[in-house]
């Protein structure tokens, strides 16, 4: 929504459900989340400023293979998300390098649980976790009209800085005996990397092809995201 010449806000809601299975660990999850976003942006010739606030809430469902059948488990989730970020965009022809620097705070919190049958049903406490990190880097970009069509392909690449990070710990608990695990970080510093592509169909539709990587120094994710987006 244009609220004043270079100057856009909106509003989102989505739902989703995650299914997980761990089969060598005879465990499976079902994640629904609900999540309320807001976005604004001010564009000020080639410069840039946007920021978006997501909070999510929903409800996980577990379960645990055991010798003496299947443990379950219900317990709630919350997270919420703030990125803000500063792009220059500079663009030759149908070719476009975009320096940006952002900065991205995430907390998420789920709730203590109980399980319920099987062998030695645990007692889980709830927990939270808290980080903040500096992101700089650049997209690069083309994209070509054809039969009125827009396809837009870029890839893009971006140092991380985890300057802050409050790691919760988590206490379990069968009976009179119990352990506390602590949180494990992703290391400090790292790289996000990644590249997309898009088919603008019409004003209102359009099809997306998205990849992404986290590379850290103890861990790496990748992530393909197939999608279809519709405004009205």
């Amino acid at each position: 929504m244009r609220l004043a010449p270079g100057v856009n806000a909106g509003l989102s809601v989505d739902q989703s459900r995650t299914r997980v299975d761990v089969p060598l660990a005879l465990q499976s999850a079902t994640l629904d989340l609900t999540q309320l976003g807001f976005n604004a942006s001010v564009d000020q010739g080639p410069w840039t400023w946007a920021i978006a606030i997501v909070h999510g809430f929903g409800g996980i469902n577990a379960r645990r293979q055991t010798s003496l059948g299947v443990t379950t488990s219900a317990y709630g989730a919350h997270i919420t998300g703030v990125l803000s970020e500063l792009d220059y965009y500079w663009s030759f022809g149908e070719s476009r390098v975009v320096p940006k620097l952002a900065f991205e705070y995430a907390r998420a919190t789920t709730a203590a649980f109980q399980e319920a049958g099987g062998l030695d049903p645990l007692a889980v406490s709830g927990t939270s976790l808290e980080r903040g990190r500096v992101l700089a880097g650049a997209e690069i970009g083309r994209y070509f009209i054809f039969d009125g069509k827009i396809l837009d392909v870029s890839a893009y690449g971006k140092f991380v800085d985890s300057v802050a990070q409050n790691l919760g710990a988590v206490t379990v608990s069968l009976g009179a005996q119990s352990t506390t695990l602590q949180g494990l970080g992703e290391g400090r510093y790292g790289a996000d990397t990644g590249a997309a592509l898009s088919l603008s169909l019409n004003r209102t539709a359009r099809v997306y092809l998205n990849y992404d990587a986290k590379l850290r120094s103890a861990l790496q994710s990748h992530q393909g995201t197939l999608g279809l987006e519709l405004k009205w």
